[in-house]
């Protein structure tokens, strides 16, 4: 049996249980929870080259492929990213491959290159938090939040309609004028200058028609057919840190995902 050569014991990774009796936790698994531990930590940061399989073995007193699975499972959650000759890196959204990882809408006719996104920024400014956003986000009704709102074109036509909230804090400092500043995706801004990293999120999907307001904005006709999609996304520690309402024109345009 492998023993792990730490300097203090795993404090209840995933698979064990808060109190009382703890439920049994592969090797691989706590592992992988110490190294999310060292990424949550900043460590190692966005971008960054993390240590070899043979040091970090060595580090946690397992085998290489006991790290090996773990970091397996880390490049499958798109927290680490290997690269062929190079090594294991931090996943960054700042990369072509990830930035647009939570975006899922395509044209019908995907066969050629991608579509350059345009983006407009309506208002950001700071509100209290209604009590449905304020319990997605774990903050008290009635806290400050921050709210954007924005609508995403290509070709110039509107085909996305975003209010997105924030809580006040991780994110203060952030205002319109620095967001029409810059030119890079939203998640690598919030990953750069607050250090809030976007590492998996939920979503809830559903038709609706198109208001007044949204069809305005959005350049169809009122009540036409809309795809609603509530987006939650989170940090490492299972930290809520953004919520997404956003209105889709889907009448060239399909949502695509990847089970499996």
């Amino acid at each position: 049996m492998q023993r792990m050569a730490t300097s203090s014991p795993p404090q209840h990774p995933p698979g064990s249980a808060a109190a009382g009796a703890p439920v049994f936790s592969p090797l691989y698994q706590q592992i992988k929870a110490l190294i999310t531990r060292s990424l949550q930590s900043g460590e190692w940061k966005p971008g960054e080259l993390i240590p070899s399989e043979a040091e970090l073995a060595t580090r946690f007193g397992v085998s290489q492929g006991t790290v090996r699975k773990a970091i397996d499972e880390l490049a499958a959650d798109n927290l680490l990213m290997r690269r062929q000759g190079r090594g294991t890196f931090v996943t960054t959204h700042h990369e072509e491959q990830v930035k647009f990882r939570f975006l899922r809408l395509v044209p019908d006719d995907d066969s050629g290159p991608a579509l350059r996104m345009d983006r407009e920024f309506l208002a950001c400014h700071r509100v209290r938090a209604a009590a449905d956003v304020a319990r997605l986000l774990g903050v008290k009704a009635g806290d400050m939040v921050l709210e954007i709102r924005r609508v995403l074109r290509i070709a110039g036509r509107p085909l996305v309609y975003e209010d997105i909230y924030l809580p006040a804090a991780p994110f203060r400092g952030l205002t319109a004028e620095r967001l029409e500043g810059y030119k890079g995706p939203l998640y690598a801004l919030f990953e750069s200058d607050f250090g809030t990293r976007m590492v998996r999120a939920e979503e809830k999907i559903r038709a609706v028609c198109a208001g007044a307001d949204e069809a305005g904005l959005l350049q169809v006709e009122p009540g036409q057919a809309l795809l609603s999609v509530e987006r939650l996304s989170f940090s490492y520690g299972d930290q809520a840190v953004e919520l997404r309402r956003g209105l889709y024109v889907t009448t060239h345009h399909h949502y695509r995902n990847t089970l499996s």
